[in-house]
């Protein structure tokens, strides 16, 4: 599977060893109990994966697995929710992406000899007719893109029943019936009011201005990493340009004015 065999060693050595270290955040009673059990594990996977102290370690597993039995069988035979639809999530997209792959054979296939088939009869009505060779091939070829259009037209898509692993069926062969969605009343279209802030200093230049005025001469600029994550050398230099004029009028007195007031 992997190319590595490292990797591939401790994936297997990762999953024999989850199946039976296999409790949840919510069989402990605090957070770093639950820590503590996760770092546990690692130090396990890791040791076993490098030949480091392999004796000893699979020694602690199996006391492990004595003092956690009912533990254990516990946690396997229910799984939580979060697992359970994964489970159904993986097998599904494995369904789809194996009829996918038959599909795609089938129709490479069918593409194949109808190809074929086409220029058998071009080749034979080119042969045995009378009629004009040109008059033929654009007669051959104007019906082929109109196939080609019926075929886009008619595409429909095919969704057989089946079921996963757990036992639960999904698909429609028109056995299901569904209650139709309530219609909910819709209320006021939303009005978008800009915010207002009050800076209490002069207003901070735009973000077009921030090249045209030569703010960002001396600020670093963005390099492809930077650009690769969405951030730009404008990005910080107008936050500096609002920070510092923030408040350059702020006055204390008649702030505390306009409370007294109020």
């Amino acid at each position: 599977m992997f190319e590595d065999s490292m990797v591939e060693k401790e994936v297997n050595i990762r999953k024999r060893v989850l199946r039976d270290f296999n409790k949840r955040e919510e069989d402990f009673s605090t957070l770093r109990e639950y820590n503590d059990y996760l770092e546990e594990i690692e130090t396990i996977i890791y040791n076993l994966a490098n030949n480091i102290d392999v004796v000893e370690t699979n020694k602690k597993i199996e006391q492990y697995k004595k003092d956690n039995r009912e533990q254990i069988a516990k946690s396997k035979s229910k799984l939580g929710r979060n697992e359970y639809e994964l489970e159904e999530m993986i097998e599904l997209e494995k369904q789809k992406e194996e009829e996918r792959k038959i599909e795609l054979a089938r129709e490479e296939v069918e593409t194949k000899k109808k190809k074929i088939r086409e220029k058998e009869a071009l080749i034979d009505e080119l042969t045995f007719s009378d009629a004009n060779a040109k008059n033929i091939v654009e007669s051959f070829a104007s019906a082929i893109q109109t196939q080609k259009k019926e075929a886009k037209a008619s595409v429909s898509s095919v969704v057989r029943a089946t079921q996963f692993s757990t036992g639960i069926k999904f698909g429609n062969q028109g056995s299901q019936n569904y209650l139709s969605m309530p219609k909910i009343e819709e209320g006021p279209l939303y009005s978008y009011t800009p915010i207002r802030q009050q800076i209490e200093g002069p207003s901070p230049p735009g973000w077009r201005e921030l090249q045209a005025r030569g703010y960002v001469s001396h600020v670093r600029s963005e390099c492809e990493v930077d650009r690769a994550g969405g951030f730009k050398a404008h990005v910080a230099c107008l936050r500096a340009l609002q920070e510092a004029m923030a408040g350059l009028y702020h006055n204390p007195s008649q702030r505390q004015a306009e409370f007294a007031t109020v």
